[in-house]
């Protein structure tokens, strides 16, 4: 048996009850985190939890060498495991494929995700957002535009969007609020100068949520203009941006009660 266990958001304390008894059933337990982690826990809290030793694996482990699927052809009951929900990832549902024609059996255990939990701490209707984007960490001659047209075309359909913020964890790189926005604004002003101002409809006086660290108990959760955003300190990993679109009036007293918004957002509401 295969078994695909999503860790949850934050520590060893997410994991659910059925994760926790596959996991200590188990002959093996591999990991990979080259996808996320867990803030606010170990590889050792996360062993004396479950009773056994976990053999954390690289990407080329996990994708190219697939050394856990070997494991189970052999007769081996395993797992793997990894922050959020195992099925968040393509990677693993191209896995759950693999398993399939190769006969082994699998079983998916759920863990809590980013997309759901990020859209219901952000206070916004869960049914009122578009396409998910993820802003990249920029490098030579890379600088997609493709983030903030994703935004742009969301709220031209009056959609929220949930914005992803670029993990390496590989390098212990994780890109925060602060760096999304600017990277967001940048890219606003490279159309101004291209003369698409017509495309810039993001700037420093757009609302924004900024949420930092979801199922921790220092979850901080802060809605301001992405000027205003782009200067504050929202502390530690991981990170993530929602974009409102137009608001619902619950959607706005949320916003300026819970996380801090000017008052002026329930002005014609």
């Amino acid at each position: 048996m295969l078994y695909f266990v999503g860790l949850g958001l934050f520590n060893e304390k997410d994991i659910s009850l059925k994760g926790l008894e596959a996991l200590k059933s188990v002959d093996i337990v591999y990991a990979e985190f080259f996808t996320s982690r867990l803030f606010g826990s170990s590889f050792e809290a996360i062993e004396e939890l479950i009773g056994k030793e976990i053999k954390v694996l690289n990407r080329q482990e996990v994708e190219e060498e697939n050394i856990f699927m070997k494991k189970a052809i052999e007769g081996k009951d395993v797992a793997l495991i990894c922050g959020g929900d195992p099925l968040i990832a393509t990677t693993h549902t191209d896995f759950l494929v693999e398993a399939k024609k190769k006969g082994i059996d699998f079983e998916i255990i759920h863990g809590s995700s980013i997309l759901s939990s990020a859209l219901g701490i952000s206070g916004l209707q869960g049914y009122k957002f578009g396409k998910v984007t993820t802003i990249p960490f920029p490098d030579e001659n890379f600088f997609p535009h493709s983030p903030y047209m994703t935004i742009a075309n969301n709220l031209a359909n009056d959609s929220h969007t949930l914005v992803l913020l670029d993990i390496q964890a590989h390098k212990d790189r994780y890109m925060s609020v602060n760096q999304g926005l600017k990277y967001l604004m940048k890219v606003k002003d490279d159309l101004i100068n291209e003369n698409r101002d017509d495309e810039a409809i993001i700037d420093e006086e757009t609302l924004a949520i900024g949420i930092a660290r979801v199922g921790s108990k220092d979850v901080i959760v802060r809605a301001d203009r992405i000027g205003v955003l782009m200067d504050f300190d929202f502390g530690e990993p991981l990170h993530c941006i929602a974009i409102p679109s137009k608001l619902h009036i619950v959607e706005a007293e949320y916003l300026f009660e819970i996380c801090g918004a000017p008052k002026e957002i329930l002005d014609g509401i």
